[in-house]
């Protein structure tokens, strides 16, 4: 069964350079979600959890989920202290409890935070589709965030693993697109 994760996907990422497409992945993310629901598959936020003082603390302004994100109250939310959304939570019991076996990873950042997500995800068993117009980032000091994006695409599509990880636009998992791994 699928599942969508949406990683980080909160107010302090409005600091710091823009995101990439920030607006357009909002509602990619939120047309994604709302297709899963019709169909009775699980939405999950991850929201990351900072330290004391940190921008991404509990209860401070940048830890909010984006007011934007269209959500339900069948929705869940999983928090997370590094990048990794399944290091140390309780993803990995909470996906298996809910019959998913295939995740549909969308967020904030791509090189950082959904980059390690789907590599954990993949190491888990997990089939991983990365929803291709669904993770933004900023410009990085070496690669503008368009460059950032098309690398990670090139490297989560290459990634050996026992279930190959799928990189598909909004529109094609919308449609039903299926992948090796299932549907």
């Amino acid at each position: 069964m699928d599942g969508l994760l949406v990683i980080d996907m909160q107010e302090g990422l409005r600091g710091g350079p823009p995101k990439h497409r920030l607006t357009e992945v909002v509602a990619t993310i939120n047309g994604l979600a709302a297709d899963l629901r019709r169909r009775g598959r699980p939405v999950v936020f991850v929201q990351h959890h900072g330290p004391p003082g940190d921008e991404f603390a509990p209860g401070a302004p940048g830890w909010h989920l984006l007011a934007e994100l269209a959500r339900a109250p069948s929705d869940r939310v999983v928090p997370k202290s590094l990048n990794d959304a399944f290091f140390g939570t309780a993803l990995r019991d909470d996906l298996a409890g809910l019959g998913v076996d295939r995740l549909i990873v969308t967020g904030w950042a791509t090189d950082l935070c959904v980059d390690a997500t789907i590599r954990s995800a993949v190491a888990l068993g997990f089939a991983v589709v990365a929803a291709a117009d669904g993770h933004t980032v900023s410009d990085r000091p070496h690669l503008d965030a368009a460059g950032v994006i098309a690398h990670h695409h090139w490297v989560w599509r290459n990634l050996i693993a026992p279930r190959p990880v799928a990189v598909l636009p909004a529109a094609a998992l919308l449609a039903g697109a299926e992948t090796p791994s299932g549907g």
